[in-house]
C-alpha cells in the first residue's frame, strides 16, 4: 500500500498557548483543501470520517449542518457501522460516500482535506500523525492521545507539516466559559485556590460485566482495532464502547476528566500541574475492568493552587452545589456548566477583615453537547480557510490530556510525583518516566517528528 505524502515542510518550536481561545497562528495557505477546490466546481470542504461508531456518529451529525462541508469518506473496522455510517453519510452528501476498514486509504484520497477523527484512543495518534503527513488538516476527539509521548509527537506533527487541528474539547467553543474564562483571570473571584469537578455514575454491583474469551464477529477487524496495542483476544465488553473500563485503551479520567480539567485550567490561565498525587482503586463493581471505579487525584500548580477531580463509579449522588465545575475563590465561587454559570459572594470567615465580595449573579445560555460540538465544527472549518489556530488547538489538547495520564500513572504507583512541564518528565521517579509511552505492536511505529 502507498505510503501517505511527506510535505517535508519545517518544524515550529512549541508554545503553550494558555492565555486564550483567540490566540492566532498563521499558516501555510498551501493546503490540500485550496488543491481540492482548484481541481473543480465543487467548493464545499471534503471530509473523511474515521471510527464512525458513538462519538463519531455524534460529529458527522454535527457536521452536517454546515453547508459549505460534506462527507466523501467514511471508515471503521466494523463493517455494519460503517455501511449505516455511510448511508446517513451519503444523504448528506447528495451521492454516495467511498467506504474501507483502513484509514490509510482515507489519508490517500485528494478528495478528502480533512479527517475527522473518533476512533478508541490508542489510535488518535498513529491516524492523527498520519493524516498530518498527508497534508490533511484534523479534528480529532479527546482524548488526544494514549501517553504524553504520543501527544507531543502530535503536536509536533501538527507543527511540521503546517496543519489546523481541533482536538475534541468542544467546551472551548462556548462563548459562555469563554466569558468566565476572561472574567476568573480578571479577579472576579479573586485568587483561585481550590477548583473541583467529579464524574458520577453508579455501576455496581456488575459494571460491564465479566465476559470470555470469543472469537470476533464476522464484520469486525478485530486485529485492527487493537492495533498497536498488545495482542488481546476478543471480549464483547472491550468493543465498541467499553473499551473506555480498560486501561490499555483508554480509561475515565481520559473520558471525562480531560473536559472538566480543561474547563479548569483554561479558567485559571493555568498550563499544567507541578504535581500530582491519586488514590483509588477497584472496591466496589466486581467486573472485567482494568481501571479503577473509584479514584481521586490533586493537582498542585506552581502557582499555589489546587485542582481535584473525582471519578466515582459506585454512587452517583451530587457532589457540588450545581453545574460540573466548581472554582472556589477568596471573594467568590463559580458554578459552572455547558448551560450557566453563577457567581455566590463569598463570607468573612476567622481574622477576616476582606469585606470586596463579588455580586451574587447567574448566567445562561441555550446549549448542550451538540449545540456546543456543532461551534466546535463550525471553528475548525472557518480555521482550515483563515488558517489560525482552533479555540482547542493540538497543544491545548496535549496540555489538557497530560493531566488525565499524570494522574494515572500517579494512582498506579501510589505514589505523588513531581512534574517538569518543560521537559515532560517526571523529577522524583524513574518509574513514572517509563510509563510516558509503550512499546508498540509490530507492524505499527510511532513516526519520527
Amino acid at each position: 500500500m502507498s505510503q501517505p505524502r511527506n510535505s517535508g515542510s519545517p518544524s515550529v518550536s512549541r508554545r503553550g498557548f494558555q492565555k486564550t481561545a483567540a490566540t492566532t497562528f498563521v499558516l501555510s495557505a498551501g493546503t490540500a483543501l485550496s488543491r481540492a477546490r482548484a481541481a473543480g466546481s465543487n467548493d464545499r470542504v471534503g471530509l473523511g470520517f474515521i471510527g464512525v461508531a458513538n462519538r463519531g456518529g455524534q460529529l458527522m451529525k454535527a457536521f452536517a449542518e454546515h453547508s459549505d462541508c460534506q462527507p466523501v469518506a467514511v471508515c471503521d473496522v466494523d463493517s455494519q457501522t460503517m455501511d449505516a455510517a455511510a448511508t446517513k453519510a451519503s444523504e448528506t452528501a447528495g451521492e454516495g460516500v467511498y467506504q474501507t476498514g483502513d484509514f490509510r486509504k482515507v489519508l490517500e484520497r485528494s478528495d478528502v482535506d480533512a479527517v475527522v477523527i473518533a476512533s478508541p484512543d490508542h489510535w488518535h495518534a498513529l491516524q492523527m500523525i498520519m493524516a498530518c503527513q498527508a497534508g490533511k488538516d484534523v479534528y480529532v476527539e479527546k482524548p488526544l492521545s494514549a501517553t504524553i509521548v504520543e501527544g507531543r509527537a502530535m503536536v509536533n506533527a501538527a507543527r511540521k507539516y503546517k496543519r489546523v487541528t481541533q482536538v475534541g474539547t468542544h467546551r472551548r467553543s462556548s462563548p459562555l466559559y469563554q466569558e468566565l474564562s476572561g472574567r476568573v483571570q480578571d479577579d472576579l473571584l479573586g485568587k483561585v485556590c481550590v477548583s473541583r469537578a467529579y464524574r458520577l455514575s453508579n455501576m455496581a454491583p456488575a459494571g460491564i460485566g465479566k465476559r470470555s474469551t470469543i472469537k470476533p464477529p464476522a464484520h469486525l477487524d478485530w486485529d485492527m482495532w487493537v492495533g498497536p496495542r498488545a495482542e488481546q483476544p476478543y471480549q464483547d465488553n472491550i468493543a465498541p464502547y467499553k473499551f473506555r473500563w480498560w486501561q490499555d485503551y483508554s480509561s475515565q479520567m481520559g473520558n471525562w476528566g480531560v473536559h472538566y480539567l480543561d474547563a479548569i485550567r483554561w479558567c485559571l490561565g493555568e498550563e499544567a500541574p507541578s504535581s500530582i498525587c491519586a488514590m483509588g482503586g477497584r472496591f466496589g463493581v466486581d467486573d472485567d475492568r482494568t481501571i479503577p471505579d473509584t479514584m481521586e487525584v490533586t493537582f498542585q500548580f506552581a502557582s499555589g493552587r489546587l485542582a481535584v477531580f473525582g471519578q466515582y463509579e459506585t454512587s452517583m449522588n451530587p457532589t457540588l452545589a450545581a453545574g460540573e465545575i466548581e472554582l472556589r475563590g477568596t471573594r467568590g465561587t463559580a458554578y459552572v456548566s455547558e448551560r450557566e454559570y453563577e457567581i455566590i459572594p463569598e463570607r468573612r470567615g476567622q481574622f477576616s477583615k476582606q469585606d470586596n465580595f463579588c455580586k451574587p449573579e447567574k448566567r445562561s445560555e441555550a446549549s448542550n453537547n451538540h449545540v456546543l460540538t456543532v461551534k466546535h465544527a463550525r471553528n475548525f472549518l472557518d480555521c482550515m480557510t483563515s488558517r489560525e489556530m482552533c479555540h482547542a488547538d493540538i497543544e491545548i489538547g496535549h496540555r489538557s490530556t497530560t493531566f488525565c495520564h499524570l494522574a494515572n500513572i500517579s494512582q498506579a504507583l501510589g505514589k505523588r510525583l513531581d512534574w517538569d512541564a518543560k521537559a515532560e518528565r517526571f523529577t522524583n521517579d524513574e518509574s513514572a518516566n517509563e510509563m510516558l509511552h509503550y512499546e508498540y505492536r509490530a507492524p505499527w511505529k510511532l513516526p519520527t517528528v
